[in-house]
């Protein structure tokens, strides 16, 4: 099956910064500042919307790398946003340049790969495992 993604699609997403979005509450850390685990699932879900969309019905993308690197601290009440880039495409397998910032400063960047499914085939293999 060929999928219409380009290299170039992007995705935006962004949250204001609130108590469930910080260290604390991830358990990452002992500040009330946005929690690398939240950076990385903005970057993750920006990612996602650039090109889940843009597959045939029956077919998302799951995660499968990330390198990141998180750089300063945001505060609760401030907005955080992520950016993400498809760079390149081998078949299912999708790389992404993703960026975060908040209203001050890039708070993070890396490289996030995302393989193709077919949502079927995947949850019935993943079910089966649970059965194990």
């Amino acid at each position: 099956m060929s999928f219409d993604l380009k290299i170039g699609m992007k995705a935006k997403v962004e949250i204001i910064v609130e108590m469930k979005d910080t260290a604390v509450a991830f358990g990452s850390g002992g500040v009330k500042v946005l929690a690398t685990p939240m950076m990385i699932g903005l970057m993750e879900n920006a990612a996602l919307k650039a090109v889940d969309p843009h597959l045939p019905e029956g077919y998302a993308t799951v995660g499968t790398d990330l390198d990141v690197k998180h750089y300063t601290a945001t505060p609760m009440g401030m907005k955080a946003y992520a950016e993400a880039e498809l760079i390149k495409i081998e078949g299912k397998k999708l790389l992404f340049k993703i960026e975060a910032f908040d209203e001050m400063d890039k708070i993070g960047e890396g490289l996030h790969g995302r393989y193709i499914i077919e949502l079927s085939k995947f949850m019935e293999r993943t079910e089966k495992k649970g059965k194990i």
